[in-house]
């Protein structure tokens, strides 16, 4: 459900300067079973702002296990990094599809983390990404 504490106005620019897809998962909101909300990639409860440049759009599969967190493990190295963040870090430079585009793989730590942390692999993305691919619209182009 959209948050009524950020303006209608806010949260069109932050879904139309994603194109309407996940930040995290890059799934697209016409296709998604659940909502899409506007989140701030630091949360307030740790001091963040409702900015422009603080706020992704985000499918609620991931903003729920993404809470409040702004860092989680990465499972190779064992070391705690920073949760990928969409203003500051291109999904490109941490993330790259699986050869048959069902799957998400970090190619950094921050990725990996990010993978574990919001689940960006759960099967129900994995069924929506295999029948998008079916009808040509996955993966996103951008």
């Amino acid at each position: 459900m959209p948050d009524k504490k950020i303006p209608a106005k806010l949260r069109k620019l932050v879904a139309e300067r994603a194109f309407h897809r996940c930040e995290y998962c890059q799934s697209p909101a016409s296709f998604a079973p659940g909502y899409f909300e506007v989140e701030h990639i630091y949360p307030i409860s740790k001091g963040g702002q409702t900015v422009e440049s603080n706020l992704a759009y985000a499918c609620d599969g991931c903003n729920n296990p993404k809470s409040n967190k702004t860092a989680s493990i990465d499972p190779v190295s064992g070391k705690l990094v920073p949760i990928f963040h969409p203003r500051n870090q291109n999904w490109n430079d941490h993330f790259a599809w699986s050869a048959d585009s069902l799957q998400i793989g970090g190619i950094s730590p921050i990725g990996r983390a990010t993978i574990e942390a919001l689940q960006l692999n759960r099967p129900p993305l994995v069924n929506l990404r295999r029948a998008l691919f079916s009808i040509g619209i996955h993966p996103p182009s951008a």
